[in-house]
């Protein structure tokens, strides 16, 4: 059958005949869930500073732990530095995020930031002139008024979204999938420059990133929330103090399961396939968070009933001996992870007071640090006394252990 062309267009401009083509229709296709969120204006642009900002996070402990011990020549001290910083960040991080609340994330977070990457620097001149052994402590200390980022973003969302449940669901699940993007690649970065570059790279690259991630962040001033009235808004500690309790098994999980598996690969002379396997559960856990935000969203407990399940298959992948079944067991343990994150996010949101959201999220993360910390040293001394394979236990009770918090505290449902 012949195509018949359809007839062209034809205008008249004075005396002048103009003929043009038929322009050829295609239907609008309409934007996914995740489209939709950047079409919001400044939406992108705080975006992007907010991944360069949050890259450095997974790079700046494993830069210095390799800078410390490649100067100095061990590990102990370095792996004393970088814990030091962790506990400083604990202490200092849910003061920053209240000032953060109470003058507005430019005017706090810059200045903070400023001071975290001096931290950084000095730790690089102490490391580089044999500086004694405090001065590494106190530099990598200064390090914790670091800005919770993936905080302030979530803020930034919540503010804009505030009258879309459906959309600030999806927006946190994108959070999440950010969080372990930059937890995935960060290390790789990070040992890849202190190893083919020079040990003080890593630690200068993160600075440098962190410092213009957050520039760019905090100059998109139209996506801003509002700050909190002085005395507005009721500290949010006591609301989220049962949540609390979870975030901590919940770290424990992350923390023992890491921990774990570098020691059982190590053990069956797969050392090498480290970065990749703990690569594999990060993948895992970005595609379910991704995923996860274009459904709606599911109860707490069944997130944690699936995380629990989830957390035994590494345990008995791991008595086979074989790295493909740890490796899928890892894939999808790490995809049980991110809808469970994102659903207790959601709590924190739900209950913490109005104008103080950035610190209680941080909140929550210090909790999750704490449980992390926890994990690791527990899954340290059980593989020393245990083997590298019994371990895998820790996960799944930690896992356990969430739900049975959650039973009891009867928070189930997500707002």
């Amino acid at each position: 059958m012949p195509q018949t062309t359809p007839a062209p267009l034809m205008t008249v401009t004075g005396s002048t005949l103009v003929i043009a083509p038929t322009p050829h229709r295609r239907a609008a296709r309409a934007p996914g869930p995740y489209g939709r969120l950047f079409t919001l204006p400044g939406t992108r642009a705080f975006t992007a500073g907010n991944l360069i900002a949050r890259l450095p996070m997974g790079m700046f402990g494993i830069s210095a732990v390799m800078m410390i011990a490649g100067q100095r020549g061990s590990y102990a001290l370095a792996g004393a530095v970088t814990a030091t910083g962790l506990a400083a960040t604990a202490l200092v991080a849910p003061w920053t995020a209240r000032l953060v609340d109470r003058y507005g994330q430019a005017r706090i977070a810059v200045p903070a930031t400023l001071i975290a990457v001096l931290g950084s620097v000095a730790l690089i001149l102490c490391v580089r002139t044999q500086a004694p052994a405090w001065t590494l402590f106190a530099s990598y200390a200064a390090t914790a008024t670091t800005p919770n980022i993936g905080g302030m973003s979530r803020a930034r969302w919540t503010h804009l979204l505030r009258e879309s449940p459906a959309a600030h669901h999806t927006a946190m699940s994108f959070e999440q999938a950010a969080d372990e993007l930059c937890f995935m690649f960060g290390p790789v970065v990070a040992a890849f420059l202190c190893s083919a570059v020079f040990p003080e790279a890593g630690t200068l690259t993160a600075a440098a990133l962190l410092l213009t991630g957050m520039l760019l962040f905090t100059s998109q001033r139209a996506t801003e929330p509002p700050v909190s009235a002085p005395g507005h808004g009721a500290s949010p500690l006591r609301a989220v103090r049962p949540l609390l309790v979870l975030f901590v098994p919940l770290g424990v999980v992350f923390g023992s399961m890491e921990v774990t598996s570098i020691a059982h690969l190590d053990a069956h002379g797969l050392g090498a396939g480290t970065g990749l396997v703990l690569a594999l559960q990060a993948a895992g856990s970005c595609a379910a968070g991704l995923l996860y935000g274009a459904f709606r969203p599911r109860s707490l407990r069944t997130c944690l009933i699936t995380l629990s399940a989830a957390m035994t298959l590494p345990w008995a992948a791991a008595a086979t001996g074989s790295l493909p079944l740890l490796a899928g067991a890892l894939l999808l343990a790490g995809m049980a992870t991110a809808p469970t994150m994102v659903t207790a996010m959601s709590r924190i949101h739900a209950v913490t007071p109005e104008g103080r959201l950035n610190e209680g999220m941080t909140l929550a993360v210090t909790a999750i640090f704490a449980g992390i910390s926890l994990g690791s040293a527990t899954a340290g001394t059980l593989v020393d006394h245990l083997g590298p394979t019994t371990p895998y236990a820790l996960p799944a009770a930690a896992a356990l252990l969430a739900l049975l918090t959650v039973r009891l505290s009867g928070t189930t449902q997500v707002p």
